[in-house]
């Protein structure tokens, strides 16, 4: 069974496995990381591990059986009891439940282990899958995202009050 953790250091060869392998079939709904990233890639995992540290975000990996990444799951921009939600999940997951269900539990997370109690997330509207995880997981749509915000393609904020 899958377990959501808390991103640390040893989970960076993983992590790096998990975007290397899925990133085709991430750009196809979400803006590519491009070359940089990967190119960078110790010294951006690093400074995401600060952040952590400082209370600023939050990340999380799904960890599959074997050890492998199944998902990232980030609270970013954590400030005033409330947080931005992202999330990716490998191919091989993909349209069996498992989003939708880490989502849900990240929500718990959020609000006992992070002090929150509101998250929002923006999906752009070409990306029916993701809306799809947001609406199951009991958000709900608040107005229009930003095109910038998700790599020049309109969208929709969605927001979940979350109960501690």
């Amino acid at each position: 069974m899958p377990e959501l953790k808390r991103l640390h250091a040893d989970h960076a060869p993983a992590v790096l496995d998990f975007e290397l392998a899925n990133r085709a079939y991430f750009a196809a709904s979400v803006p590519d990381r491009g070359d940089d990233y990967f190119a960078q890639f110790t010294d951006r995992y690093n400074a995401l591990l600060a952040e952590q540290e400082a209370g600023i975000c939050a990340f999380y990996v799904l960890i599959a059986e074997d050890g492998s990444v199944l998902g990232r799951f980030n609270l970013v921009d954590i400030e005033d009891h409330t947080a931005e939600l992202g999330y990716r999940v490998a191919r091989q997951a993909a349209g069996r439940g498992v989003a939708t269900a880490t989502v849900r539990e990240l929500c718990s997370l959020a609000a006992a282990r992070h002090g929150l109690r509101t998250l929002r997330a923006a999906a752009a509207h070409q990306n029916a899958a993701s809306r799809k995880v947001l609406v199951k997981a009991g958000f709900v749509p608040v107005g229009p995202a930003d095109p910038a915000h998700l790599g020049g393609k309109p969208g929709t904020w969605y927001q979940r009050d979350l109960v501690p």
